[in-house]
C-alpha cells in the first residue's frame, strides 16, 4: 500500500535522510523547509515555508489540501547563537531570539498538527513523529534554558496529545535524540562514521531505523517515547 509522507526540514541532515531512505519509490512525500532541498524525484513536492512565521501552517495546509497523511515527521528544532559552547549564557539571549525559537520549536509544531489532523484521519494507520532531544529528558546536564524548554514542551504535545489521538487510532511518538552524525553522507557505511567521530555520534541509520520501528507498528499500539543518546554521551 503506497503511503502519503509529510517531512518537515527536508533540505538538509536528518529530515534529508528521512526523505531519502524511508519513503518507498512508489510513495508521495511532502518536504517542508526554508531553502529547496536537492531532490528530483517527482513523487518529491517541496513546500516551501519559513516555520518562524506564524501562518506557516495555513501555507501548508493549503498546499496539502484534502490529501491523506500517513506519516508526519516534525523535523524541527532551532537553538540559541551560542548553544553548545563555553560563551552561551541565557541573559545574554535576546527576546527576539527566544521568541522565535518558541514560535518555530513548539507554536508552529501545535498549529501544523492541529491544521493536519483531518488530513491524519484519512490516512492508513497514521502515524506522528515529533523528532526531540536529550535537552528535553529530566536531570539533562545542558545549560541551552530556551532549546531545552521547546524539547520539553514536545514530550508534553505527546503525552497530551495522545488522549485525543487515541479515538482516530493515529499513532504519536517522540524521538528524544542525542549529538547526530549529520555531517556524514547516509552512503557512508555505519562502522566508517562511528570510527570518522570517534563513537561520539549516533549514526543516521540507527536513527532511521528506530523511525521504521515506529511505522512498522499497528494502530492497536502507541510508542509514546524512544530515547537515544550516544553510547558515550554523559550529558544524560
Amino acid at each position: 500500500m503506497t503511503k502519503t509522507f509529510l517531512i518537515y526540514g527536508v533540505s538538509k541532515g536528518l529530515g534529508k535522510a528521512f526523505v531519502e531512505a524511508l519513503p518507498d519509490y512508489t510513495d508521495t512525500v511532502y518536504g517542508v523547509s526554508r531553502s529547496e532541498p536537492p531532490f528530483k524525484n517527482p513523487r518529491f513536492h517541496w513546500l516551501p515555508a519559513d516555520l518562524s512565521d506564524s501562518q506557516s501552517a495555513l501555507t501548508i495546509k493549503n498546499h496539502i489540501g484534502e490529501q491523506p497523511i500517513d506519516v508526519l515527521i516534525y523535523n524541527v528544532g532551532i537553538w540559541e547563537k551560542l548553544a553548545f559552547t563555553a560563551e552561551y549564557d541565557f541573559e545574554s539571549t535576546s527576546d527576539i531570539e527566544l521568541l522565535t525559537m518558541i514560535q518555530t520549536n513548539i507554536s508552529a509544531c501545535l498549529l501544523n498538527i492541529k491544521a493536519l489532523l483531518p488530513n491524519l484521519r484519512l490516512g492508513s494507520n497514521s502515524k506522528i513523529i515529533l523528532i526531540g532531544s536529550t535537552w528535553g529528558l529530566d536531570n539533562h546536564n545542558g545549560k541551552e534554558v530556551t532549546f531545552s524548554a521547546t524539547k520539553y514542551a514536545l514530550r508534553g504535545i505527546v503525552q497530551s496529545l495522545r488522549e485525543t489521538l487515541r479515538q482516530d487510532k493515529i499513532g504519536i511518538s517522540i524521538l528524544n535524540l542525542g549529538y547526530l552524525a549529520t555531517e556524514f553522507p547516509l552512503s557512508m557505511p555505519i562502522d566508517e562514521v562511528i570510527a570518522n567521530s570517534e563513537g561520539t555520534l549516533i549514526p543516521l541509520q540507527d536513527v532511521l531505523n528506530a523511525v521504521r520501528f515506529i511505522l512498522s507498528t499497528s494502530n492497536a499500539t502507541c510508542v509514546k517515547e524512544i530515547t537515544m543518546p550516544a553510547m558515550l554521551d554523559e550529558n544524560v
